[in-house]
């Protein structure tokens, strides 16, 4: 069955041809639409991202070592997701297909005895090029149960410039950050700092116990003004350092568009910053909202120098993900994360890492520890792919690469050393299957060179044999590939 009769059948047709001829808000968020989506079926609605340049097919002759940092961000998914329910497919370079992986807890196994991760591998055919060999990576970080969380302590670093005035931006931010009081410990403790045209403290440190008075500060933001997002960043972590907790989960939670637009614009220098407070242990988490002028490039390269993960916010569901039933993810669990895959020569004869572009690492970092890498939440999972072409040695059920790991308890610590092999099963697990099907979903929202055989009924049907769903995200990625076929 096509994946166009599936999309029939299940009445989930989009409504492309409702567009008018001038822009419109189709959705009544505020937000205008151009009503001409292009040949490509995607549009420039201005915000920001990064050229992404995928990882070509590298020769185990040259280099049998592949390193890179493991990187546990969701953004680029919820952002794709809004713009297919808007009727449009996202921008190429907002494709990053490890997040779109990484937006999905795996059905891996838990860590043993007091080790604070666990990592798995196996081997399968390649959907889109059946000459090829699939490899997936899997990691999953120990799950903690909220209430043995070490303390918290969390600075809100709050956007409430005008860009921010509309229903999916700062309204939807303050029903999230309502969300994340009510699901803390009554011990941990809250910090609000806003940021327009000035940067205000508007909430001094103050006992969750206390949400009454949090609460109240919530609700009284409004939007208006221009975006002093730089010297907001320092006051928020001069907040942070201020009620410093030993031992405890130190953070900065931002919510903006990503339009700074006033004082320390520079990214270097917001890296810089993030960079120096990490070192001090408080950790970054940004949250994303809205489009039209967020700046992704920025937001995803701050979060990722600041020790911290980078959401987009699209829907009140999506709040709930992030702010309740994935809340374990704002502590940290490992730290300094790496991946380093040493190849069988006489098996394997190219490979290419699918995602990671902006996470590679030389050979040489994975063992230093001065070295910044990403960090996995409590029962965080996270996957990597490996597209390969097997070298005339390969044989099924037999090793072909070693799966090297390594990670810290805490940072400024010596990292600790994991490893498997990895090779062929006789059968796929059907982890690997959606794993499959996301990364075919990728490349061919991306129109990747190396597609192979993919689109979007491949997608569709490789992720439609999951099983494992506890909260139905994997069957609404589904209905999103039927979407995007629609648009295309």
């Amino acid at each position: 069955m096509t994946i166009r009769m599936i999309a029939g059948l299940l009445s989930l047709s989009m409504a492309v041809s409702c567009m008018m001829s001038e822009d419109y808000d189709a959705f009544g968020d505020g937000e205008f639409y151009p009503s001409e989506a292009g040949d490509e079926g995607y549009v420039d609605g201005g915000d920001s991202f990064d050229e992404i340049r995928e990882n070509p097919f590298v020769k185990t002759s040259e280099n049998d070592k592949s390193t890179f940092s493991v990187d546990a961000d969701g953004a680029a998914y919820g952002y794709m997701r809004k713009m297919v329910n808007k009727g449009f497919l996202p921008q190429p370079n907002s494709v990053r297909i490890e997040e779109y992986l990484n937006y999905f807890t795996f059905d891996y196994p838990e860590p043993q005895a007091d080790a604070a991760v666990a990592i798995n591998g196996e081997v399968g055919e390649c959907p889109w090029n059946k000459a090829h060999k699939l490899m997936r990576l899997g990691i999953k970080g120990r799950s903690i149960p909220v209430s043995r969380f070490p303390k918290a302590n969390y600075v809100f670093l709050i956007d409430v410039s005008g860009s921010m005035n509309t229903s999916d931006k700062l309204d939807l931010l303050k029903s999230g950050l309502t969300m994340l009081v009510d699901n803390l410990n009554p011990q941990d403790r809250i910090s609000i700092v806003t940021y327009s045209g000035t940067v205000k403290l508007l909430l001094e440190s103050t006992l969750v116990s206390q949400s009454s008075t949090i609460k109240k500060a919530i609700s009284s933001l409004v939007a208006s003004g221009s975006t002093a997002g730089g010297a907001a960043m320092k006051m928020a972590y001069e907040e942070c350092l201020k009620n410093y907790i030993e031992g405890g989960n130190n953070r900065v939670i931002m919510g903006t568009d990503g339009d700074f637009n006033v004082g320390v614009t520079s990214t270097d220098e917001l890296l810089e910053m993030a960079q120096d407070y990490a070192s001090k242990g408080i950790y970054l988490t940004v949250c994303g909202f809205g489009t039209g002028n967020l700046n992704d490039s920025m937001m995803e390269k701050v979060s990722n120098s600041g020790n911290g993960t980078y959401q987009y916010i699209d829907s009140e569901d999506e709040l709930t993900k992030v702010f309740v039933n994935e809340v374990s993810k704002f502590f940290s669990v490992a730290n300094d994360a790496k991946v380093q895959i040493t190849f069988d020569k006489e098996k394997v004869d190219s490979y290419r890492l699918i995602g990671y572009e902006n996470r590679v690492l030389s050979s040489e970092d994975f063992e230093n520890d001065d070295k910044d890498a990403g960090e996995i939440g409590a029962g965080q999972t996270v996957t990597a792919l490996y597209e390969i072409i097997p070298a005339e040695g390969y044989g099924e059920g037999s090793d072909i690469a070693v799966f090297d790991f390594r990670y810290k308890d805490k940072l400024g610590e010596d990292s600790i050393p994991l490893s498997c092999n990895v090779g062929e099963a006789a059968a796929t697990s059907t982890e690997f299957r959606f794993a499959a099907g996301v990364a075919a979903y990728g490349l061919t929202l991306m129109d990747s060179q190396y597609r192979g055989d993919a689109d979007f009924a491949m997608a569709y049907n490789l992720a439609g044999q999951s099983e494992y769903d506890p909260h139905g995200y994997r069957a609404a990625f589904c209905q999103l590939v039927l979407k995007a076929s629609e648009i295309k």
